[in-house]
């Protein structure tokens, strides 16, 4: 059984402020310690369910280096750094059996939820087939392509309800408990773990009960809304990118949804390029 592990960060029980979050803030360290203790879990409780389950763990935040290598599960493989391709979930392909999603974070404008957003701060909406999807969507979007049950999520109550609306029959966790953008009722990172551990468990026991997430196309209609009118400019730079509606709004048209995902992570990294 081939199993992949896409972590994230701002989910993760304890954390609510991005100085615990970004690289070279207060309590950085301390946040990725966690984040690295709640992925050992979610090994551990795949592999109660299936012990010989090929496990990878896709660093998920960021830059995608913020999982402790060494204090990884040595039982799993782990995936870190980028680009890469099929970003957050890197080391998906069509062999892959389940998908779990770990320290999630509710979509751009949910609220209350903690450090909600999606993909960056400069992205304020991504629309695909008319439906808003957050990072939660668009990954459990991408492995369905694929053909592929994501069979968990972990992190605040506004990120599992979001995700239970889209795949009502996994098993969701919850490990804190939103009160606003920074702040939150959390419980105790050891039982944050234990909870992760038998929630992995029960999910990849019962993976055979949960379908892919499907949209519908081809074509896919792709509409993003972007924060800063430079970041529109050089979206239009991309053939086939168009603006539409107001001037936030770019457009444009995916033969698939493996397309629609990457030039979704094109137009994050356009964004992040300020005037000169």
């Amino acid at each position: 059984m081939n199993v992949l592990i896409s972590v994230d960060m701002e989910g993760v029980s304890g954390l609510v402020h991005p100085s615990e979050t970004n690289p070279g803030r207060q309590d950085y360290e301390r946040g990725r310690a966690l984040m690295t203790a709640e992925a050992n879990a979610v090994v551990a409780g795949v592999l109660d369910a299936e012990p010989t389950a090929d496990i990878l763990v896709a660093d998920a935040h960021g830059t995608f280096r913020n999982i402790l290598p060494d204090q990884l599960d040595r039982r799993a493989r782990l995936v870190r750094g980028k680009p890469r391709p099929m970003g957050m979930l890197a080391g998906l392909d069509a062999d892959t059996d389940a998908v779990l999603l770990v320290g999630y974070h509710a979509r751009a404008g949910a609220g209350p939820g903690v450090l909600a957003h999606t993909m960056s701060d400069d992205i304020l909406d991504v629309r695909v087939a008319g439906r808003s999807l957050g990072e939660i969507g668009l990954n459990a979007a991408l492995a369905g392509h694929l053909g592929v049950p994501v069979v968990l999520l972990s992190g605040d109550d506004a990120a599992c309800a979001e995700f239970e609306e889209l795949v009502p029959a996994a098993v969701t966790v919850a490990v804190k408990e939103a009160l606003a953008a920074a702040a939150a009722v959390t419980l105790h990172p050891e039982e944050a773990r234990a909870r992760l551990r038998a929630g992995a468990a029960e999910a990849i026991g019962r993976r055979a009960g949960v379908a892919p997430l499907a949209l519908s196309g081809p074509p896919l209609a792709v509409e993003v809304d972007l924060y800063s009118p430079v970041s529109v400019d050089l979206a239009l730079l991309i053939p086939g990118v168009a603006r539409a509606g107001g001037g936030r709004t770019v457009t444009f048209a995916a033969a698939d949804f493996a397309e629609a995902y990457r030039l979704v992570l094109l137009l994050v990294q356009l964004a992040s390029i300020k005037p000169a």
